[in-house]
């Protein structure tokens, strides 16, 4: 079931702890059991209701009653009755035991090799995986779920390192100016002016900034129990996040539009929906050059949900960074979107706000300097009632 690579005597614990009986042998004693009870019944019966039969039979053939000859012929019923069973049950006996004890053996082998792989996985090696030890059904589905359960443990032990790696950047960088500026004035190298003042402002600033990012990611990860929604007027939305993007996208010389097709009123939380689609403008301002052009719109899909989109004329993405693109602090171009001052977590923060809607959030691009298409689909209607009858809030509400 794992790779012959795996020891399994490295992953024993420390302690051991007495074992009982094993599988092999619970199925022999079990299959010894039955054995015994079916000889035992099949005794019983020959003794109890053979002979009655076997003496009606010898009357109806007028065999003198308590004669030699049903005397004789009753002892060769009996013989042949004993012989008969004796080896029926050991047969039998010969049978089960070897095929217990094949079964018993692939199944104690794949269960070891189960449990080992189970401690390699304890032990930090997440990239162990189990195959079909085809025993069933039940046993597939068993080495899936652990195939499933190590990969998720990989890609969470994957992004944890990242995550700290990140982290220490981040943090590393502002602090290091701040310590080489604080130096700088206590040594009299820099005097205290307006452009050492401005420039802890803006490293503080940054901190500052980078913790309010991470704080609204886990706020957005928790998002599920913290939604309010209401019906909200789309093209209002719009209006408003695109008013609360003027004046950047104009100080850039990036162009706007917004196009909004006739769509019905959306069941949403307003404030997190245009935290989404403001995330995917700034993401949009900060990849699109001078004098370039984003454009977002809102339009009804096939499955009664509505479709907002973000595209710009911008970088674009390569295909291999497309499936990251909304992992925290995932940059397609580490050092070139450090500079751009992105922390790489506002697409992460879009995402979770969108599935705590119950919606989708997918990105599109040819490749570098194509431009890059961000869509975030959300239902329409609210969720139906829930199964114990509690109501929801369904009344339409001011948007």
């Amino acid at each position: 079931m794992i790779p012959p690579n795996v020891p399994a005597q490295r992953h024993q614990p420390a302690a051991r702890r007495p074992r009982g009986v094993g599988v092999a042998r619970r199925l022999l004693l079990a299959q010894a059991l039955v054995l015994v009870v079916v000889a035992a019944a099949t005794w019983i019966v020959a003794q109890v209701v053979g002979p009655p039969l076997f003496r009606e039979h010898l009357h109806r053939a007028r065999v003198p009653h308590l004669s030699s000859e049903q005397f004789h012929a009753e002892q060769a019923y009996r013989y042949a009755t004993a012989i008969s069973i004796a080896v029926a049950i050991g047969v039998a006996a010969a049978t089960a035991l070897v095929v217990t004890a094949y079964l018993s053996r692939r199944l104690q082998r794949s269960i070891s090799r189960l449990s080992a792989a189970a401690s390699a996985v304890a032990d930090g090696r997440y990239d162990i995986r189990l195959s079909a030890p085809q025993l069933g059904g039940e046993f597939a589905d068993v080495a899936g779920a652990f195939n499933q359960m190590a990969e998720r443990l990989q890609s969470v032990e994957r992004t944890r390192r990242q995550l700290f790696g990140d982290l220490a950047h981040e943090i590393r960088t502002p602090v290091s100016v701040l310590e080489a500026y604080m130096e700088a004035v206590e040594d009299g190298v820099k005097p205290l002016d307006t452009e050492t003042v401005a420039m802890l402002r803006e490293q503080t600033g940054r901190l500052v900034r980078f913790s309010a990012d991470f704080a609204a990611l886990a706020q957005a990860e928790e998002a599920q129990a913290t939604i309010t929604p209401e019906w909200v007027d789309v093209a209002r939305l719009v209006g408003a996040v695109t008013s609360a993007v003027a004046e950047r996208y104009a100080r850039k010389h990036v162009t706007l539009t917004a196009q909004i097709t006739p769509v019905p009123r959306l069941w949403a939380d307003r404030q997190r929906l245009a935290q989404v689609l403001g995330n995917l403008l700034d993401n949009a301002l900060r990849h699109t050059p001078p004098h370039g052009h984003v454009a977002i719109s809102a339009a009804t899909a096939d499955a009664g949900d509505i479709t907002f989109t973000v595209s710009d004329d911008g970088e674009g993405v390569a295909a291999e960074h497309l499936p990251h693109l909304f992992e925290r602090f995932y940059r397609a171009d580490t050092a070139r979107h450090r500079n751009h001052g992105g922390a790489g977590i506002g697409l992460a923060i879009a995402k979770a706000l969108t599935e705590a809607h119950g919606g989708r959030i997918g990105v599109a691009s040819r490749g570098p300097g194509t431009g890059t298409t961000f869509t975030v689909t959300v239902p329409i209607q609210p969720p139906p009632l829930p199964h114990d009858g509690e109501p929801r809030q369904c009344a339409p509400t001011s948007s």
